[in-house]
């Protein structure tokens, strides 16, 4: 419901939510950011219960699968 004393509504919209560089992403790299920080929480287990598959609703297949895709790795702990 809208109400309004006048003869006219004026509503200021907020800004943007997402700054400039992260709004011209693609969603592919979107995508491949979102999985990222999800394998990071999950200390990059895939699979099991607390796993990246599991937060993020996948199958671990299907997770894998999408990991190739975006050429998605463990980093290597030599540091």
């Amino acid at each position: 419901m809208i109400l309004n004393t006048g003869p006219s509504l004026h509503v200021e919209l907020p800004s943007a939510a997402a700054p400039l560089s992260e709004s011209s992403l693609t969603l592919e790299e979107m995508e491949r950011r979102h999985i990222i920080s999800m394998l990071e929480r999950a200390k990059w287990r895939v699979r099991g219960k607390n796993g990246a598959a599991e937060i993020l609703g996948l199958k671990p297949t299907t997770l894998g699968s999408r990991m190739c895709k975006l050429g998605i790795r463990r980093p290597s702990n030599n540091s």
